[in-house]
Order: C-alpha cells, then structure tokens, then sequence
C-alpha cells in the first residue's frame, strides 16, 4: 500500500521540495562587501573579485586619480625622481628641491637646492676631460675627498716654508695618502708651484719650481711614475689674498 502511495505522490512531494529549496537559496543574500555582480555594491563601486571596491586599476579612476589598495585616490605626483624637472627629488609623491648629497644618488650632489648628478659612462672616454668612468657613471673622485683608497680621494695643496723648497714633515701625511690616491687612475698630475712676494721674479719663479720638483719627487719615491707628474712653476703671479703663508703653496691637480 506505501509503495502505491510513493507511486501515486511521491513526484509531487518532491516537486515542492525543490520549490522550497530554490525559495530558501533566493532569499539568501551575499554579505558585503563580498559580491556576485557589480549590483550587489554600493554606487560608485564594482564588484571586482567578488570584493566591492572603486577599482581594480588606474583605468577604473576619474582623471587626476589612481587606483591603490581598491580606492581611487588623487594622483601622487611623482614615483621617482625621473618624474621630476631636472635637479628636483620625488619624495612622498611630491617634487621637491634636495637639501643633501645624499638624496641625489651615487655620484650626484645637491647644490641651492637642485641635484647635480653625473653622467651615465662606460669608458673614461665617454666623460669630460676631467672626469673617470667610476661604477658606470662619471665622476671626479679626486675632489671627494676620501681615505685615497679605490674609492673616493683628495689631492693636497702642500704649504711651504719662507724661502724653503723641503717637503715639512707635517705635510708628508698628506703626500702619502695623495700617493695611493693617484694610483686609482690614469691621468697625468699637474704640479703647480707658487711662492710669497718676497724677492725678485726670477729668484721666485726658480723658487716655486724646487718646490713642485720637491713634491714631484716626494710622489715618485711612493710609486707614482714620474712620467704622470708635470711641474708647473708660477712663482708668486697667482695670489691668493690669505697672507705670506698662504701664498707659498704646491697644488697638485689630476688633468
């Protein structure tokens, strides 16, 4: 008897199930911000990966504003420091004047304000006359200033004494690290002697080239080869204004 009752209502028992349960799915409604559609998102949104949101990319944004972490936002004006006008930095989305060396980069400086920053190279070739191709970019790394390593160094200027062309053991210090400098590159030095007012022009002429000479000398005992080193005697047509003892100096200077 059950099984012609099965057969008699069975279909129609199961025909409303199936209602029932399509009813109960339809009214089940997606929790937000999750979504099915760009309808189940509040105006100006889009259901973008099941997740309303303003956007997904920068194409999704009004001009003047850009796409981050789903929310249209205005436009930074700046990502790096390429985006700016020449000698500017990009710092916190904005263009901006720099205020040290160090925010221009390997080889760059900051001066009133704009980024001077070197020339990308391959070659010493590729660079002016008195700079070297260093790490790709070039450079002056003998007016740096630096431990006269293989990085960056300094050339001294060396003070002599009245009337005096001998190396004064207190400038020696100077010379030795200028010695290990000057073997980082290539390039002739010019040795450039001066003297005070003192005596007649030709006495200080030939006074300013013991001096260069004295330096010269002092190099080539280090290593440097003599053939880099180019005395140039001044004797006292260049002063500098400091006084006698300022005036007396050897300068040393990559060409």
């Amino acid at each position: 008897m059950l099984d012609d009752v099965f057969r008699r209502f069975g279909p129609l028992v199961l025909a409303l199930s199936l209602i029932g349960l399509a009813a109960g799915c339809k009214d089940k409604k997606i929790k937000y911000p999750a979504c099915g559609g760009d309808k189940d998102c509040k105006d100006g949104e889009r259901c973008i990966n099941k997740h309303c949101q303003q956007c997904g990319t920068d194409a999704d944004c009004p001009d003047g504003r850009e796409c981050q972490d789903g929310a249209c936002v205005a436009r930074a004006e700046c990502k790096v420091d390429t985006d700016c006008a020449d000698g500017q930095i990009c710092k916190d989305g904005a263009c901006t004047a720099c205020v040290a060396d160090a925010e221009c980069g390997t080889g760059g400086r900051c001066d009133a304000g704009a980024c001077v920053r070197p020339t990308a190279c391959k070659i010493d070739t590729d660079c002016q006359d008195d700079e070297d191709c260093v790490d790709g970019l070039c450079q002056k790394p003998w007016k740096a200033g630096g431990d006269g390593g293989g990085g960056a160094c300094s050339l001294p200027t060396v003070y002599f004494a009245f009337d005096d062309s001998t190396v004064p053991p207190e400038q020696r210090d100077g010379l030795d690290a200028a010695g290990q400098c000057i073997g980082t590159f290539t390039a002739p030095i010019q040795v450039t002697g001066h003297t005070d007012a003192s005596g007649t022009d030709e006495y200080n002429i030939a006074l300013s080239e013991r001096r260069g000479q004295a330096v010269a000398d002092y190099l080539a005992r280090l290593g440097v080869d003599p053939a880099r080193l180019r005395v140039v005697p001044k004797g006292e047509t260049e002063h500098t204004g400091h006084g006698d003892e300022k005036e007396r100096p050897v300068e040393l200077e990559k060409r």
